[in-house]
């Protein structure tokens, strides 16, 4: 499927932060974003999925009888294979969620990860765990920072890299092209970079259609409730976007379709939210004054019960991309 064939007109205005450097000083509203849809939940993902939750799409490739946790471990182990990662290898991981891979990292390869985020909450999941995390934008992290790496991964986090308002003011490839410079200067010469993320497909409406308002079953609610979960990000459309985006730096050197494992790992998940645990209950109990005075708060806990994400799937309104590029 092109990428042509979903780009819809949207409407167009000032492009707010018309240079890197105004973009850059954003970052802090993007902080606000991740705060709301990681943070609040932090405790209740870690009640779930364990201490150092592993919250990106599993890697099935049609074995569905593996468990979750087979399935997560599958993947790193092909990121490992695939980007030559090895006792020693420095690794950057944009976007380190609860810090599942860098303790896979610590714990079973030996290598040496250095993980960012912007969520209070997960970042500091990894370091009560002794792991190397800082609160930093993935989009603009520079050499001066922490150095090169041998290798870079984005486990999902590709998924908030342009915003709603990039999207309207026509600005996302522009976006895109920027995160990967970024990228580019960040891998040593030969380095690799594997991401997935999300991305819309064929059944994707256009973005005036969405309407919080609209009936509960159809795609535009669903597509609402979503973007209620992650307010102001923007997916790509289709894996050819990310290629296209990405080619003044990198090669495209793999590309699986992840949507129906992404299906399945979300089914899992729900498993797992929905068990019973006392300390889980209690932490639902204590957000009874929040779920009654916040609307936008009663949004997110419908995220949890509802899961849209799963439903546009299913839809094929969304789709997944696991990609590996390779350095120009």
């Amino acid at each position: 499927m092109g990428t042509e064939e979903l780009k819809t007109e949207t409407p167009k205005g000032k492009w707010i932060g018309s240079s890197v450097s105004e973009r850059e000083g954003q970052q802090w509203d993007k902080k606000k974003e991740m705060d709301f849809t990681y943070t609040n939940i932090d405790k209740f993902i870690r009640l779930s999925l364990g201490e150092n939750a592993h919250f990106s799409n599993a890697m099935y490739l049609g074995d569905f009888s593996m468990s979750l946790e087979e399935a997560q471990l599958k993947k790193y182990e092909f990121v490992v294979e695939n980007l030559g990662i090895k006792k020693g290898t420095r690794v950057l991981d944009l976007g380190c969620g609860w810090g599942g891979w860098l303790k896979y990292l610590r714990d079973v390869v030996g290598a040496e990860g250095i993980g960012v985020n912007l969520s209070d909450g997960q970042v500091q999941a990894c370091r009560d765990n002794g792991l190397t995390a800082y609160i930093k934008d993935a989009r603009f992290v520079k050499p001066e920072d922490f150095g090169t790496f041998d290798a870079i991964t984005a486990f999902g986090s590709f998924e908030h890299v342009a915003s709603v308002r990039d999207y309207l003011n026509g600005q996302q490839d522009a976006v895109y092209e920027d995160y990967f410079r970024h990228v580019y200067h960040l891998l040593k010469d030969g380095g690799k970079f594997y991401m997935q993320s999300m991305t819309f497909e064929k059944n994707m409406m256009p973005f005036e259609e969405i309407d919080i308002n609209a009936p509960k079953d159809s795609n535009q609610y669903m597509m609402a409730l979503l973007l209620k979960h992650n307010p102001d990000s923007w997916v790509p459309y289709g894996y050819e976007h990310i290629v296209r985006t990405a080619e003044p730096y990198f090669n495209n050197i793999y590309y699986t379709d992840g949507r129906l494992d992404y299906i399945h790992t979300n089914r899992e998940w729900t498993k797992r939210f929905h068990r019973f645990q006392l300390k889980k209950y209690l932490w639902f109990a204590s957000l009874i004054p929040k779920y009654l005075t916040d609307k936008e708060f009663r949004h997110q806990l419908a995220v949890l019960r509802v899961r849209p994400n799963r439903v546009c799937f299913e839809r094929e309104i969304m789709g997944h991309a696991r990609l590996i590029f390779e350095k120009r």
